[in-house]
C-alpha cells in the first residue's frame, strides 16, 4: 500500500472529476503508445485507470515496464481546469478477475461512462467482454500542471517526498500471447486527415527513460507528418513519438480516436513528426449505432475473453449487479 501523501489542490481537484485522461505506457523497445481512458481515484493514493481483459497490452507493457503517465488535458466538461501531468510507477492487478470486474462495474454504472447506466441489465450482463478489466495503479513521482490550462505559461511541479512504496504488480499470464485482434492499417495518411477535426494532439516523447505526453499547443500537417509546438516549460526530445488525437461526448457516451507513430526531431519547442503507421482503434459512434458497436465486438471477443481468462488460471468473469 502506497503511503498516503497530499497532491496540489489544483490536481487532486481534477483528478476527482476528470471523465478522461491520456495514459501513456512505453513497448518492450521502449516506444510510447497513448491512448484515452476513463480515470479513476485508487485507494491508498493511486490514481487507477483500466484496460479490457480482452485487450490487455496496456497493462502488459506497465507489467514489463512500470514507468507510466497519465495527462489530463480534455477540458471537456471540467471548465477552466488545469492540465496537468502525472509521470509515475505502476502496479498491474489481475490476479483477482471477477474482482476486477465487479469494481469496473460498479465505478463505471456510478459515473455513466459511456452511457451505460441507460442499459437494460440484460444486455449489460452480455458484455462481460468489455466488463472484465485488468487495473492499472498509477503511484505518482512527479505532477507538473499548468494552471487554468493555460499552455503558454510556466508549469508548477510537485515531487514525491521521498521515495513513494510502489507494490509490485501480480504475476504476468502464462503461455503464449493471443495474436492481434486484427491487422494494422496500411497507409496513416487516410487516419490524419480524420485526425484534423478532433483539434490538437497530445505527443508523447520519452525523457529520462520515462513517458512524457503533453498537449500540443499548435499542430500543422505536413507531407511526412506534423509539425508540433510544445506547452511552456517542455523541451523537445528527439525520438520515438506518439500522436493521440481525440475528442469524447459527455460521460464518454461517443469518442473517436486516432493513434499515429513515428520518429520526431526537435529544437526547444519546436517538434517535427515523421509519422510511420496509425495504430487500430475503435472508435465509438453516436447513438444507436454504438449498442450495435458493442454488440458486434462482443461476437468477435468472447473467446479471447476465454483464453485470457485461461492463461491467468482463473474462470471467466461474469457481469453482476453492484451492491447496493
Amino acid at each position: 500500500m502506497s503511503t498516503l501523501v497530499t497532491w496540489p489542490r489544483e490536481a487532486a481537484d481534477l483528478f476527482g472529476r476528470a471523465v478522461v485522461c491520456e495514459y501513456a505506457s512505453l513497448t518492450r523497445d521502449g516506444r510510447p503508445v497513448t491512448w484515452p481512458v476513463a480515470p479513476y481515484a485508487g485507494a491508498g493514493g493511486t490514481l487507477d485507470v483500466s484496460t479490457g481483459l480482452t485487450y490487455p497490452d496496456k497493462a502488459e507493457r506497465a507489467r514489463r515496464n512500470p514507468r507510466v503517465a497519465l495527462l489530463y488535458s480534455s477540458a471537456e466538461g471540467t471548465g477552466r481546469a488545469p492540465v496537468v501531468l502525472v509521470q509515475g510507477r505502476a502496479t498491474v492487478r489481475d490476479a483477482d478477475l471477477q474482482a476486477g470486474t465487479d469494481r469496473y462495474v460498479r465505478e463505471s454504472l456510478a459515473a455513466n461512462a459511456g452511457g451505460m447506466a441507460g442499459m437494460p441489465w440484460f444486455l449489460l450482463k452480455r458484455l462481460g467482454w468489455y466488463f472484465a478489466r485488468i487495473w492499472v495503479e498509477v503511484t505518482p513521482e512527479r505532477i507538473v500542471w499548468w494552471p487554468e490550462g493555460d499552455l503558454s505559461g510556466p508549469p508548477e511541479e510537485w515531487a514525491h517526498p521521498g521515495e513513494p512504496v510502489v507494490p509490485p504488480s501480480d504475476p504476468a499470464p502464462k503461455g503464449p500471447r493471443l495474436p492481434s485482434r486484427s491487422a494494422p492499417p496500411a497507409d496513416w495518411r487516410p487516419f490524419a486527415e480524420r485526425a484534423a477535426r478532433l483539434g490538437e494532439p497530445v505527443v508523447t516523447m520519452v525523457a529520462g527513460g520515462r513517458p512524457l505526453p503533453v498537449r500540443a499547443r499548435a499542430a500543422v500537417r505536413t507531407g511526412t507528418g506534423f509539425n508540433l509546438r510544445l506547452p511552456a516549460g517542455i523541451e523537445a526530445a528527439d525520438g520515438p513519438v506518439c500522436l493521440t488525437f481525440h475528442r469524447h461526448g459527455p460521460a464518454l457516451a461517443w469518442q473517436e480516436n486516432v493513434v499515429l507513430v513515428g520518429t520526431a526531431t526537435g529544437d526547444g519547442d519546436r517538434l517535427s513528426v515523421r509519422v510511420e503507421r496509425a495504430l487500430n482503434d475503435w472508435s465509438l459512434p453516436r447513438g444507436g449505432a454504438r449498442f450495435r458497436s458493442f454488440l458486434g465486438e462482443g461476437r468477435k471477443l468472447r473467446s479471447r475473453l476465454r483464453s485470457e481468462a485461461a492463461r491467468r488460471g482463473q474462470p471467466v468473469p461474469v457481469v453482476r449487479r453492484p451492491r447496493t
